[in-house]
């Protein structure tokens, strides 16, 4: 469903929608909450719920909240510190069990076989040969207990294992001078990140939950599992990824969610 078309909404003039939002932060909001919702990012389907309008029927303000949500993605690139890690915790405080979470119902999850498997391979990188699952449990893999951070509001925290992603980009000979790493899944989803989020110690391709191999649920064959980024950047049943340094966006961030979507 998506939250941003309602052909019965009042059209809503650009600058007035924006000052109206200003108003609202101003008004409505405690300093230190405004500063976290402008970190953020004003994006489409906040504005969209912080003022109870819809706004894609206007393509003026739509191409202007576009910018802004892309200017505010600029500055939470800026403020990443590749080498800050997110909070770590005991395997005594991992949700039991974890939440499911997709775009559909849990009776509707892809199942993906491993035979005949291969990752795909694609873009800026020197080898692109497609990866077995046996191979990617051949390389060094690392272990975190980490918080899922979801843009509804609620998170879980998860024990996830696999290869340091940083690592595998280097191995494929990734040009690590690129914009961006997309990625496409069996589900149909699809989204992208930043090469510092890729670069990132924490940021790993998946192939473990909880010390056994990834559940259907969570993303078999493999996900990328990002403590730094809110779970809707956070990709399942990978199929192919690819570096670029061409703009790929993303099925949410198509809809307005903010790209960066950093935790």
């Amino acid at each position: 469903m998506n939250l941003f078309k309602r052909r019965d909404a009042p059209k809503v003039d650009a600058d007035l929608a924006i000052a109206d939002a200003r108003k609202l932060l101003e008004r409505r909001m405690a300093p230190a909450a405004r500063r976290n919702f402008l970190r953020g990012g004003l994006t489409l389907g906040g504005l969209s719920l912080l003022t109870g309008c819809s706004i894609s029927d206007n393509e003026d303000v739509e191409a202007v909240l576009h910018r802004i949500s892309r200017l505010n993605d600029q500055a939470q690139g800026w403020l990443f510190d590749p080498n800050r890690l997110a909070p770590t915790y005991p395997e005594s405080m991992i949700t039991r069990p974890f939440p499911f979470n997709a775009y559909y119902g849990e009776d509707e999850v892809r199942i993906v076989k491993e035979e005949g498997y291969r990752l795909e391979v694609a873009g800026l990188v020197a080898d692109r040969h497609g990866w077995t699952l046996p191979e990617l449990r051949a390389l060094a893999q690392q272990d975190q207990v980490t918080r899922h951070i979801c843009v509804e509001g609620w998170s879980a925290i998860g024990k996830w294992g696999g290869v340091p992603f940083g690592d595998f980009l280097r191995r494929i000979g990734a040009d690590l001078g690129a914009k961006y790493v997309g990625f496409k899944c069996a589900d149909d989803y699809h989204t992208s990140i930043d090469m510092a989020t890729a670069l990132h110690p924490q940021t790993l391709l998946a192939l473990t939950y909880d010390g056994e191999p990834l559940p259907p649920k969570y993303g078999f064959p493999m996900k990328l599992r990002m403590p730094t980024k809110l779970g809707y950047k956070n990709p399942k049943h990978i199929m192919a990824m690819f570096v670029t340094n061409t703009y790929p966006g993303g099925y949410w961030e198509d809809q307005g969610y903010n790209w960066f979507g950093g935790s």
